[in-house]
């Protein structure tokens, strides 16, 4: 099982909606975590209402320290915001496939409550297009040069 590690600063809305989206999509095969560099120490409400519109779990998410995990040893890191990409690394992560999947940040999203959870959903939406492409790859048997290729142009891709 491969053991893959979503990072955003905060850790409260995109990577929670990713680390839920590749344990569910990527069952018995990809296990997966979130965290950040600077935790808000709490889970966005919109990001688990969205979880929970698509029958996903909304329980166990914490919003934690990166450094949480450094005794997890992680095959692929994936940043979803882009302070995180520009962001130094933990040095457990050395050896780790790193890829960058910017996405807009919906728990900073204004306007009506209506436009509010289109911007989650477009995260959700978003993230399960990438997720699915992961998925898609022989990602067991993958150079790791070949894979953090395919991982950085899977990162382009919009719902």
């Amino acid at each position: 099982m491969l053991t893959v590690f979503v990072i955003c600063t905060g850790n409260s809305c995109r990577s929670v909606i990713g680390e839920a989206l590749f344990n569910h999509l990527g069952q018995g095969r990809i296990q997966a975590f979130s965290a950040g560099s600077h935790p808000l120490g709490r889970i966005n409400q919109g990001a688990l209402a969205t979880l929970k519109h698509h029958g996903l779990p909304t329980e166990g998410y914490q919003s934690q320290f990166w450094e949480a995990f450094e005794h997890q040893p992680m095959d692929i890191v994936i940043t979803v915001c882009d302070n995180a990409a520009g962001e130094t690394c933990p040095v457990y992560l050395t050896k780790a496939v790193r890829a960058h999947w910017g996405v807009s940040d919906p728990g900073h999203a204004e306007g009506s409550e209506e436009e509010k959870i289109a911007a989650f959903e477009q995260t959700y939406r978003t993230l399960e297009l990438r997720i699915n492409a992961m998925l898609a790859l022989p990602l067991e048997t993958m150079p790791p040069e070949e894979l953090t290729a395919e991982l950085n142009a899977i990162g382009t891709l919009t719902a």
